[in-house]
């Protein structure tokens, strides 16, 4: 993180769950080969008194070995949730850099069953986690009684609900497109803009832009929609996302309307748990069916689906596979579990 012109520093927070994070943070205008020089004296200072059987080095990111390719920890874990070189302004290193992490590894798990598909064969040891769900948290919205925010209450019904990064995979264009077709649709986005110019963002009077929120506060504004949308882009960014607010808006009882995905077509398009649709007509057509056919019978299957999806269960799955890893241990590599059974 670059910001202010002070000296580098790690900043230093315990979460609520008593997790450690430290971060970083460089003066502005930081060259790259002085930060990555910095955040590895810094990583040694942090590490000098571990016993290295004791580290597992965890990577989000191959760009990280440029300050940690030294370390020789008991285990390597890549958890490779995207395909970060898709992304726009990518590092052009990013590519290489990955190639050396897949050698490190001793263990990668994918965000994702597309992606697991697409990486299954760089690696002896790779398995897909698609992503799960805080189900308590999220069931919240469906109870009585939950006091609507403020900056939610005042907008009309029926309200059309969305929320995460709003970024280069959000197709901008058929959400102003739905709004033009349906003007008594009430279109409520929640989510930080990141990599896209504001101003880009569609403006009309039923399109509602309420900015980031706490992760606390999101079942609060779920209990106020009437559906949730995921319209995301077709292109390289979005080809194996899997996305976490499916099983989110699921949990908390909102029927879902998404473009075609292919990891949330597969399971939950296949199930009949959300609708796919693909351009604005359609999409508008997905919604109403949407909006007029939630029942009993379509919670009962979501619940039964959601039932096997917990975050715990995906830990204590990675888990047992990093042991393994640690003792040379083989796990025969691990494809997405939908509804209990394993897709091959």
């Amino acid at each position: 993180m670059f910001e202010g012109t002070g000296e580098p520093e790690l900043r230093s927070v315990v979460s609520s769950e008593g997790v450690r994070v430290l971060t970083p943070l460089m003066p502005a205008r930081t060259g790259a080969r002085r930060a990555f020089n910095v955040q590895r004296r810094m990583v040694d200072a942090l590490l000098a008194s571990v016993d290295p059987a004791d580290l597992i080095a965890w990577y989000y990111t191959p760009m990280a070995l440029r300050f940690t390719a030294h370390l020789r920890p008991s285990v390597c874990v890549y958890d490779n949730m995207d395909e970060l070189s898709a992304f726009h302004n990518a590092p052009p290193q990013l590519i290489a850099l990955e190639s050396e992490l897949f050698a490190r590894a001793g263990v990668v798990f994918t965000g994702g069953q597309s992606l697991y598909e697409a990486k299954r064969h760089r690696h002896r040891n790779i398995h897909a986690f698609p992503s799960s769900i805080d189900l308590s948290h999220f069931a919240k919205a469906r109870g009585a009684g939950i006091h609507e925010p403020v900056d939610q209450a005042e907008i009309k019904r029926p309200r059309i609900g969305f929320f995460g990064v709003i970024d280069e995979r959000m197709d901008l264009g058929l959400l102003a497109a739905m709004a033009a077709l349906r003007p008594a649709w009430q279109f409520t986005m929640i989510g930080p803009v990141a990599k896209i110019d504001p101003r880009a963002l569609p403006q009309a009077p039923n399109i509602h832009w309420l900015g980031p929120k706490p992760y606390a506060e999101l079942p609060a504004y779920l209990s106020g929609w009437d559906a949730g949308i995921m319209p995301f882009a077709l292109n390289d960014s979005t080809r194996f996302i899997s996305p976490t607010k499916t099983p989110e808006f699921l949990a908390a009882g909102v029927p879902v309307v998404s473009t075609p995905i292919a990891d949330v077509i597969r399971p939950y398009g296949e199930k009949g748990l959300i609708e796919i649709a693909a351009g604005p007509d359609e999409f508008v057509a997905a919604l109403e069916r949407s909006l007029e056919s939630a029942d009993a019978d379509w919670r009962a299957k979501v619940d039964q689906h959601l039932a096997t999806n917990s975050w715990d269960l995906t830990w204590a799955r990675m888990q047992t596979l990093i042991e393994a890893a640690r003792t040379g241990r083989q796990v025969r590599p691990r494809q997405a579990m939908h509804g209990g059974e394993a897709r091959v």
